[in-house]
């Protein structure tokens, strides 16, 4: 199952801290081969529920399979804040 660093916890719980949801997480959705990734209020019925910390992080169905053995991470970049996925070790 996808990992979620502590950085990437980090930003998640600072992106969806003001959404009155308990459920409010980062949801990874994948379109024509390339991820999407987007702040909700909840999971969609099929997605795969990750609790990583206090961070809620929601794969969709179809994205399950090729985040399976993979790292999501989180760093600073000129443009914002940006995630990054890399296989584990």
């Amino acid at each position: 199952m996808l990992t979620v660093t502590e950085n990437a916890q980090a930003v998640v719980q600072g992106l969806t801290q003001s959404s009155p949801e308990e459920s409010a997480g980062l949801r990874i959705a994948s379109d024509s081969g390339q991820f999407a990734v987007s702040v909700v209020s909840g999971p969609q019925p099929t997605d795969a529920v990750l609790v990583a910390g206090e961070a809620n992080v929601y794969v969709a169905q179809e994205a399950v399979p090729a985040l399976d053995d993979q790292i999501l991470d989180a760093a600073e970049t000129p443009n914002g804040v940006g995630f990054t996925l890399a296989p584990q070790a």
